[in-house]
């Protein structure tokens, strides 16, 4: 289970609220582009964000509508590097710096 992402102080993405799921990259990457998982997908449930005032979860859900899947959920996704562990860390700062916003 991934780790809480604290966005500032009160607002906390839990992590119930977030499914991190491992896809095979696209794009270059050598012998193991086709047998490595290394691109991260985190799906985040909005409606989960402790802390977040519902005037500006609507505001999160109107800036990141092209963002949210037919749940409602905010995906967020990471194939910066090779290396799983740091896409992961890539994805949550996205989902940090855009709660944040």
């Amino acid at each position: 289970m991934p780790e809480p992402i604290p966005v500032s102080p009160g607002v906390t993405v839990p992590a119930s609220a977030m499914e991190v799921s491992a896809v095979r990259s696209s794009g270059p990457g050598g012998q193991n582009v086709n047998k490595v998982a290394s691109k991260i997908e985190l799906r985040v449930d909005l409606a989960r964000v402790v802390g977040l005032p519902e005037a500006a979860r609507e505001r999160l859900r109107a800036l990141a509508a092209r963002r949210l899947d037919a749940r409602g959920f905010l995906v967020v996704t990471s194939q910066r590097t090779r290396d799983q562990h740091r896409n992961l860390e890539d994805a949550r700062e996205k989902v940090r710096a855009l709660l944040a916003r």
